[in-house]
């Protein structure tokens, strides 16, 4: 998820994680900021590697006994430096470590490797070949995966069941009566430089921050993890989360291509994967008008939501496909016509425009009918001096500057981020016996840069990964696809996420791989309780459909 800052400001110079280096922080989950630690310039001492602790939960009408496994898995930089790494993150051999460092007269020469922490939940006395397992994890890029973790199918439950900022400590942590243990076993993957997880090793940043880089540590993550945990042969899924989803189109490519790992199922939250479309970055590329098209749907049920238009819409459904109708057809029509465009069509499309998004009709012509998400933010409730949220639209909070034209923070992220944060390293340390006199680190430094390169393009307002996740589809033809996102969802809109993938490179016949869910809430749709358990029943149901012998 992306959580505060904006992403242009980090895409271009990382839940909730949806993001960043725009000048708004554009995707998933929590996005980089300055505080975490950089690169280790010297191997720091390894904790554990792992430390199991067992549970109970009732979920999904069972009584489910589990062992938690918390721990860390080491990856190399490239597929031969990893194929060298035993199970325990070392060199195979002492022959092997002299051959890698060499002459070196410190570790900082050796090759970079990524020590990637996780948590796992294993249903006790299951049938390994036929219980699923799901790997999770959040985006930014730059987030770690407390958001999901401790948000959406983990055991434990951060309580947020509002639109308004969290009381200050003690936040409430309760048994998660919707995990997903009942139908999977699950694996919280931090993504590399954040979490307990370190990056050692020359140049451990470029080697692991960067589009490919960081679907390949994943890949060989998930590699190494069904290896240590004898899970080669269960039926396998992906669930990624804003950038987690930009991942999990490259990694569905890279583990059917590079690793021969056919997955079951792509489960996909607040999804972004071409960024030519972000709303966020909307002004920094001019000329794609496609942009305000698909993000008005969700100004419209935000605009709803807070009782800011002209009349009321009691059917959200219906109200939705008219607004969709019009922002494909008249409002699409009109922004293509660009200068051409007679100052009484514009106006009109304004007075249409504002019935939709209860903007004014004179600031709505001002600015070419052309509204940012930042604008959008700033201005739907200026009136009363706040700020709308930006991960989820539900959420208000006051504005810092009421001059500013756009929004300077995201009211959602500030609402409940303190909670989780606190919640999971008290959990950790307490109930998993992890992390004593370490460091958990939320998000990632990008002090070095995160790389947008790709085999496909370089430059974060056209990055497009819909192609990967195409190729898996082509290569794998029994994959399916399941879109989940939130109406009040303004980092990844989830009118874009179905035009993504209506418009994917497949075969028409592949279309039917893909289903969509969507949900009165944002960005995490899971802080809200009735989507959690919406959510969960039909995650659950996608994976029983389409485990094995199901497809």
């Amino acid at each position: 998820m992306l959580k505060s800052t904006r992403l242009l400001a980090v895409l271009v110079a990382a839940a909730v994680t949806l993001c960043p280096v725009f000048a708004r922080a554009a995707v998933d989950d929590k996005p980089a900021d300055k505080s975490a630690e950089k690169p280790a310039e010297k191997p720091a001492e390894k904790p554990a590697q792992e430390v199991t602790t067992q549970g109970a939960l009732d979920a999904g009408g069972q009584h489910i006994l589990y062992n938690a496994v918390a721990g860390t898995i080491t990856v190399g930089a490239t597929d031969g430096e990893d194929a060298q790494l035993g199970t325990d993150g070392k060199p195979l051999s002492d022959t092997d470590l002299a051959a890698t460092v060499g002459a070196a007269k410190d570790a900082t020469q050796a090759p970079a490797e990524a020590r990637m922490f996780y948590v796992a939940y294993f249903k006790r006395d299951a049938n390994l070949e036929q219980r699923p397992i799901t790997f999770l994890y959040n985006g930014g890029p730059g987030s770690s995966t407390v958001w999901l973790h401790m948000g959406s199918f983990g055991p434990k439950h951060v309580v947020t069941d509002s639109d308004t900022h969290l009381p200050a400590a003690p936040y409430r942590l309760v048994d998660n009566v919707n995990s997903l243990l009942d139908v999977s076993d699950l694996v919280f993957i931090d993504m590399p430089g954040t979490g307990f997880g370190r990056l050692t090793g020359k140049d451990a940043g470029k080697a692991f921050w960067g589009i490919d880089e960081d679907g390949h540590a994943f890949a060989r993550f998930i590699a190494r993890f069904l290896s240590k945990y004898n899970r080669w042969n269960s039926p396998k899924y992906i669930f990624g989360e804003s950038y987690g989803t930009t991942r999990s189109a490259v990694l569905s490519n890279m583990l059917e291509n590079d690793k021969d790992i056919d997955l079951n199922g792509v489960i996909l939250l607040s999804q972004i994967f071409n960024f030519t479309t972000d709303i966020d970055a909307a002004h920094a590329n001019p000329g794609i008008d496609l942009t305000y098209e698909l993000a008005l749907p969700t100004y419209a049920a935000t605009a709803r939501y807070h009782k800011k238009l002209p009349q009321e819409h009691p059917d959200l459904d219906a109200f939705l496909k008219e607004v969709e109708e019009f922002a494909m057809g008249d409002y699409a029509h009109a922004l293509a016509k660009g200068t051409d465009l007679s100052a009484t069509d514009k106006r009109a499309i304004a007075e249409k425009l504002h019935e939709y998004t209860g903007l004014s009709v004179d600031y709505l012509v001002k600015g070419e009918l052309r509204i940012s998400g930042g604008q959008f933010e700033k201005n739907l409730q200026d009136d009363t001096g706040d700020t709308t949220g930006r991960l989820d639209t539900r959420f208000s909070g006051p504005s810092l500057d009421p001059l500013s034209e756009g929004s300077d923070y995201d009211p959602q992220s500030s609402a409940i981020s303190s909670a989780y944060v606190a919640l999971f390293n008290q959990y950790v340390r307490q109930t998993l016996k992890y992390g004593e006199g370490q460091t958990y680190l939320p998000q990632a430094d990008f002090s070095g840069g995160f790389n947008w390169d790709t085999k496909h393009n370089g430059n974060p307002l056209t990055m497009n990964v819909s192609q990967d996740l195409a190729a898996a589809m082509t290569m794998n033809p029994k994959l399916k696809v399941m879109v989940n996102g939130g109406y009040y969802d303004l980092a990844t809109p989830f009118y874009a996420a179905m035009y993504e993938d209506k418009h994917l490179p497949i075969a028409d016949k592949l279309g039917s791989n893909i289903e969509y869910d969507w949900y009165e809430s944002g960005h995490m749709v899971y802080v809200k309780d009735d989507c959690l358990k919406q959510l969960h029943d039909r995650v659950a149901a996608f994976i029983k459909g389409t485990d094995a012998g199901n497809q």
